[in-house]
């Protein structure tokens, strides 16, 4: 009869620690090797999470994004001159395509966020408004529900249940 062996969250927390960054590191370089085909395309925008958008912070951000993930063959951008700036110093110049339309994936997926940011012009600081930002997307997420995804009382029950946990969080 095979023996039962306890474990203890410390236990658990200490395996975590010591193995989980080296199951993560190989996962991530897994994915990116199978990611590693020939059209591989990377749509970017100009939404570098800097108060500056010039040469210096679109290199940076271009430098992490191809150690994180690999050099795809073609990146996709807008007209705006500090992609172009940063591609010839990384020497990926010839892989760049700009044009009309081209990058509508990228301009469309941050669209909420971008709405949040028109109304809440009056932080004087990046980080407090990343904390709000953070804050507002998880209580935004909780509380409203796709209603085209659900049929009408399905979407009912589910909005009664996140206004009950607010109610239920708002009273503790």
């Amino acid at each position: 009869m095979p023996r039962l062996i306890a474990l203890t969250v410390p236990a658990a927390r200490f395996w975590w620690h010591r193995f989980g960054p080296m199951f993560a590191a190989e996962i991530r370089k897994r994915r990116i090797e199978g990611m590693r085909f020939s059209r591989w395309r990377r749509h970017l925008d100009e939404s570098f999470v800097t108060k500056t958008r010039d040469r210096k912070a679109a290199l940076k951000f271009l430098r992490k994004s191809m150690r994180r993930r690999g050099r795809p063959e073609v990146i996709v951008t807008d007209k705006l001159r500090s992609y172009g700036a940063a591609m010839k110093e990384i020497g990926a110049a010839d892989r760049q395509e700009t044009g009309p339309w081209m990058n509508n994936r990228a301009e469309n997926s941050h669209l909420p966020f971008r709405r949040r940011e028109r109304a809440m012009l009056r932080f004087r600081r990046m980080r407090s408004f990343q904390k709000f930002a953070a804050v507002h997307s998880s209580v935004t997420n909780h509380l409203n529900r796709e209603r085209s995804l659900s049929s009408r009382d399905i979407f009912k029950t589910n909005r009664a249940a996140a206004l009950a946990e607010w109610r239920q969080l708002g009273a503790a």
